[in-house]
């Protein structure tokens, strides 16, 4: 069981190191864990795991292993439902804190609890409010929620003095991820990072500079010491081809999401928006319909346009072979006389900055998307997650 762990953390990217694991056995032959599962789930977790963009790995891949251990503690919908009495909060608590000062000094047998915890929930056919024996609101159980019993489980609800030891659920940490899809907010905090390209003008210093006031002032004994700075000025180019249509269209959410961040964004000197579709050819669409004539010539755009544009390109990379390679490849429009693949070299060459974004990269050099393998070969391409962005947004700001 113990090897299974080891091994699901590992595929579901969390990297455990050999040293790691050993220290775990340590913990257990030392009794750090007790005999509680939610005991060895933390102290596994406050080894294994390095980082809290990985707990909701860590819960997904013990639940994984260990969902034979939690199947007798799982909660189903139709007792959530009884244990929802939240108009009846206020009350609750008055007589939580009641209880609470008639129970301080009990000692939690924690076992006990939750063994019990277990049978209940074998036994229990219906609602309970108030009492003392099956898990309910209110009351004086151990069991449920907006009760008054000190060291219980709480399901559901929202409990009397936050003293549960064990809360029924899982998926906390889902939005810790950085791994998952990407959101509005997202790209916008990541786009902001560009802002490191901007240029400070030749003016008076005239803009408050609080890292370099915060600092003076420490330095200063505690005395206020203001420090100006020059204001900045957005200095980036920024320009973002979307492919559009065809295996793109589940994704359509996500790039109205990236297309209203980057427009609506105060951050950058000029922004420009054009749209292909499968891969870039002679012409590049004003619009996502991607309508024949409703476009610019890439040519007219490489004129027009420095190569200082720093270039975010996204799209799946699935287009056919032909479609990359071929002269008449693009049965949407014109070719211009060269392949798609032949377009994208003359882009990398124009633009000093390109990198491209895949909302379903595949890992490595997959065969299958022998289309997507050639692209990487010209641009870095970065999955369209969290992480993938950040790391896009890094490599756009080098200088070399």
């Amino acid at each position: 069981m113990f090897q299974t762990f080891f091994r699901t953390l590992r595929k579901k990217g969390i990297s455990v190191s050999l040293g790691e694991w050993l220290d775990l056995q340590k913990a257990l032959e030392m009794g750090f864990c007790g005999s509680s599962l939610m005991g060895f789930y933390n102290v596994s977790r406050m080894i294994l795991v390095k980082s809290e963009t990985d707990y909701d790995k860590f819960d997904e891949a013990f639940s994984e292993c260990f969902k034979a251990a939690e199947k007798e503690t799982e909660v189903g919908s139709q007792m959530l439902r009884w244990l929802d009495k939240s108009d009846m909060l206020e009350l609750a608590h008055e007589e939580a804190r009641a209880h609470l000062n008639q129970t301080e000094d009990l000692q939690i047998d924690k076992d006990d609890v939750e063994e019990k915890f277990k049978q209940r929930l074998k036994d229990q056919n219906e609602e309970h409010n108030g009492g003392s024996f099956w898990i309910g609101t209110m009351g004086k159980t151990s069991f449920g929620n907006m009760g008054g019993n000190v060291g219980g489980v709480r399901v559901g609800g929202q409990t009397g003095y936050q003293s549960a030891f064990s809360v029924v659920g899982a998926r906390r940490y889902r939005d810790w991820r950085d791994d998952r899809v990407m959101d509005n907010r997202q790209f916008q905090m990541a786009l902001r990072r560009l802002r490191q390209f901007s240029s400070r003008l030749d003016i008076p210093e005239s803009e408050l500079d609080i890292d370099g006031t915060v600092d003076k002032t420490c330095n200063n004994g505690g005395n206020l010491r203001i420090v100006m700075k020059k204001p900045r000025k957005n200095s980036v180019k920024l320009m973002l081809l979307m492919d559009s249509g065809g295996t793109m269209i589940p994704y359509t959410t996500l790039l109205n999401d990236l297309f209203q961040s980057v427009t609506k964004s105060n951050h950058y000197k000029e922004v420009k928006c054009y749209y292909f579709h499968n891969c870039i050819y002679s012409h590049l669409y004003k619009t996502p319909e991607c309508e024949n004539g409703d476009w610019v010539e890439t040519e007219w755009l490489f004129r027009n346009t420095d190569s200082d544009y720093k270039v975010i390109i996204v799209g799946d990379a699935a287009m056919a072979p032909e479609e990359l390679y071929s002269d008449t490849g693009n049965y949407r429009g014109p070719n211009g006389g060269l392949s798609g693949y032949e377009w994208l070299k003359l882009v990398k060459r124009h633009y000093k900055k390109v990198v491209w974004l895949n909302p379903k990269m595949a890992s490595g050099n997959a065969p299958w998307r022998e289309a997507e393998t050639a692209v990487k070969e010209v641009f870095p391409m970065y999955k369209l997650t969290v992480k993938g962005l950040n790391r896009a947004m890094e490599k756009l700001m080098e200088t070399r």
